[in-house]
């Protein structure tokens, strides 16, 4: 008798993947909301977005509230927060017992690096060439923290094309992601921009620091808390199941198209 197929084994989101799906979807109302103002003070030319944004304070305020609590809890550890982030702490240093530190391509980390200065560099100069306004800057910031989610979520090009790190949890510039995110703003001059972005320098300076004085928390042949059977977050099997359900739909659209062909 012939064995039945084994099923493969539906996993459920862990707390912290479904922190990244709140997330994603907060951050994506922000960006709509942040939009529509944006659009609203185009028609209305008379005062700048920041200004518009500051005589209706509220999103403003809460937005600016949620980012500087969620970069202050990334000093800190937590069970709610991914590996890749928490791997820096001394009390998830999980000893393995090797003393080879491998670490991914520093030149990698370099390129990324010089790429993104780069790319925001543009930006940077169209704003001081007046060509961008300070909306368009903020807009911007919002954008990358929405890309920010799906880079974790869904598909991390930082990882595919530079990195080549096996998943998030190894990611040797994990905690670069705020830092990355507000660099716009270094072009608005307002307290509540540069505010952000030195608390997201903070955070990068906190995490090189670390890296460079204990390399081996970094590491998974050094550090068991990256190796998966230690993993709080499974993304990977939900990115599984996303691209096994994404070639489904591929394989049912080309079959319904050669079915109406005949």
């Amino acid at each position: 008798m012939a064995a039945e197929p084994k099923k493969t084994a539906r996993r459920r989101l862990t707390p912290v993947s479904t922190l990244h799906y709140v997330r994603l979807m907060y951050r994506s109302v922000l960006f709509l909301l942040l939009a529509l103002q944006y659009i609203l003070f185009r028609m209305d030319r008379q005062v700048s977005l920041t200004a518009l944004m500051e005589q209706r304070p509220l999103l403003l305020t809460v937005a600016w509230a949620v980012f500087v609590v969620e970069m202050i809890l990334r000093f800190f550890p937590s069970p709610l927060e991914s590996p890749g982030c928490q791997k820096q702490f001394a009390q998830n240093y999980i000893k393995s017992g090797s003393t080879d530190i491998h670490i991914e391509d520093n030149n990698a980390t370099l390129l990324v690096a010089l790429v993104w200065i780069m790319f925001n560099g543009v930006f940077g100069a169209l704003h001081m060439a007046g060509i961008l306004d300070d909306g368009i800057m903020i807009l911007l910031c919002v954008a990358y923290s929405v890309c920010d989610m799906i880079c974790i979520l869904f598909f991390c090009p930082f990882q595919s094309w530079f990195m080549k790190n096996k998943c998030c949890s190894t990611c040797r510039i994990y905690n670069w992601d705020y830092a990355m995110m507000f660099t716009p703003l270094f072009f608005v001059q307002k307290t509540y921009t540069w505010s952000l972005l030195a608390l997201s320098m903070a955070l990068l300076v906190r995490w090189e620091l670390t890296f460079f004085r204990h390399p081996e928390r970094f590491s998974e042949r050094t550090n068991d808390y990256l190796r998966c059977q230690n993993c709080t977050e499974k993304l990977c099997t939900h990115k599984k199941q996303l691209f096994s359900l994404w070639k489904h739909i591929e394989e049912y659209t080309a079959a319904r198209i050669k079915f109406l062909k005949k």
